[in-house]
């Protein structure tokens, strides 16, 4: 299992946001276009990470729960 993806993710991996490195020759946008874009980039992998954290929270918690309830009926 991938601990940074939840179920069915599918921006992870080679799939993942990425922040694109140009030369200003190709690349037009201006420093607040580029900075936005950087923080958005950063925001949805943030994002990514923390539903795969709630996701490994919750199996964790389920999977305890099962083993409590098995050491009572035995």
């Amino acid at each position: 299992m991938d601990p940074y993806a939840k179920p069915n993710e599918h921006k992870v991996g080679a799939n993942r946001p990425k922040i694109s490195h140009l030369p200003s020759e190709i690349d037009r946008r201006t420093r607040n276009q580029r900075h936005g874009e950087k923080q958005a980039v950063a925001a949805e992998r943030r994002a990514i990470k923390k539903a795969a954290r709630r996701q490994l929270k919750k199996e964790m918690l389920e999977e305890l729960e099962r083993g409590t309830n098995r050491r009572g009926t035995d």
